[in-house]
């Protein structure tokens, strides 16, 4: 089966035409991306056995960009049998990928305000794709949140009035699970270690970011809660604030508290410190000689390495840190201040093996660490591919 993956992120849509088979291959016909979506967006297509194309130019929001890659894949003479939609917030009903209709985008459509970066794209993504597929053409949704169904109890739950939590189905349902569970399997078939035995620690970092405290291949503990806010720094999300904030800000600046929202969510991060950029290329290139570009680094990197501790204490010890995510996967800098301190629990960043790690897993400390550090490439456009095949056909590819 030839799916299109449609991953739609807070300001980036990847596509690929993935078609996975029966025996665990895959192949991958095009791929490409769409980076930066606004006035100075970066398309980007490959095509097997063409060169790179290229664009640069105005793709106002993600239905633009989800066209543009559509009437990419098409020029490059690909059919499609279905397509698969990665969408972060799924709330307490879906627990499992769901073939799409009404019902179900309405439902998505519902939990927008819990994920208000995130389930808007994925829905502008869906209706855009329907929009230049049709109806013949079967859609699925696979759903971030679905990873971490498995949270205990006092990790899921606030400590909130109870009827207020039983009211409103409060608890913290965590993301990048689909993600995780892309690192998980390569990790696994890195150490040869059996998906169900991995206990680690995972810190997925992009433009959102969190970590994932897993226990023999079950998420345990993670950052993000309610809505994808909470957690670590992020490219304009805050992360963990004190919650009393939020009424203070909206006091003293004469706003809503959805204003206040807004800026916890649009202003804040990477570009709320740094005053510059939500990007971390950006501002690696400014530290040198830009103090607050220097500082929001800094944040990010102390906030992720605190939830490391964090995670580990959860676990009482784990084999690994595995980095992945575009911060994770592409700077080698941003991982080893992450790792620096750390001796004292075993974890190590050899800087030989972290500076040469590239786009392959790799182990990133040295030999005989008792808690030793990798980076995974995530892939989680084969896990929706494969979630789409069986969704539609009862069967899962490579299985």
């Amino acid at each position: 089966m030839r799916v299109l993956v449609l991953n739609c992120g807070s300001s980036s849509v990847k596509f690929q035409v993935v078609e996975p088979d029966a025996a665990g291959g895959v192949r991958r016909p095009v791929r490409g991306a769409v980076e930066r979506i606004g006035a100075g967006a970066v398309a980007t297509v490959e095509v097997e056995g063409r060169s790179p194309v290229r664009d640069i130019g105005r793709l106002a929001d993600h239905a633009a960009a989800v066209g543009w890659a559509v009437d990419a894949v098409r020029a490059a003479g690909s059919g499609l049998d279905a397509v698969g939609h990665r969408v972060v917030h799924g709330g307490a009903r879906f627990s499992d990928p769901v073939r799409l209709d009404a019902s179900v985008e309405r439902a998505i459509e519902a939990l927008e305000p819990f994920a208000p970066l995130h389930n808007a794209p994925s829905l502008a993504g869906i209706r855009a794709a329907r929009a230049a597929l049709g109806p013949a053409v079967p859609m699925v949704a696979v759903f971030d949140t679905a990873f971490h169904a498995t949270l205990p109890e006092p990790a899921a739950r606030y400590a909130l009035p109870w009827e207020l939590t039983e009211r409103h189905g409060i608890r913290r349902f965590g993301f990048h699970g689909t993600s995780y569970r892309s690192v998980l399997a390569g990790y696994a078939e890195l150490t040869g270690t059996p998906p169900g035995g991995a206990t680690v620690v995972a810190l997925h970092l992009g433009a959102g970011c969190s970590a994932c405290a897993i226990r023999d291949g079950r998420s345990v503990e993670t950052s993000m809660g309610f809505t994808p806010l909470e957690g670590l720094v992020m490219g304009t999300r805050a992360g963990d604030v004190d919650a009393g904030l939020v009424a203070y800000l909206a006091r003293a600046e004469g706003v809503d508290i959805g204003e206040v929202e807004r800026w916890l969510n649009e202003r804040s991060g990477l570009l709320g410190v740094s005053g510059r950029s939500r990007d971390m290329r950006d501002l690696l290139a400014a530290e040198a000689t830009d103090p607050r570009a220097r500082l929001a680094i800094a944040m990010f990197c102390h906030r992720a390495r605190k939830y490391v501790g964090a995670y580990l204490a959860v676990l009482g010890g784990a084999a690994a840190v595995l980095f992945t995510g575009g911060i994770g996967e592409h700077h080698a800098e941003v991982r080893a201040r992450i790792g620096a301190g750390m001796e004292w629990c075993g974890l190590v960043v050899d800087p030989g093996r972290n500076a040469a790690a590239g786009a392959r897993p790799a182990r990133i400390s040295p030999d005989g660490a008792r808690v030793a550090a990798y980076v995974v490439p995530t892939d989680e456009e084969l896990v929706i591919a494969r979630d789409t095949v069986e969704c539609l056909t009862g069967r899962r590819p490579g299985a």
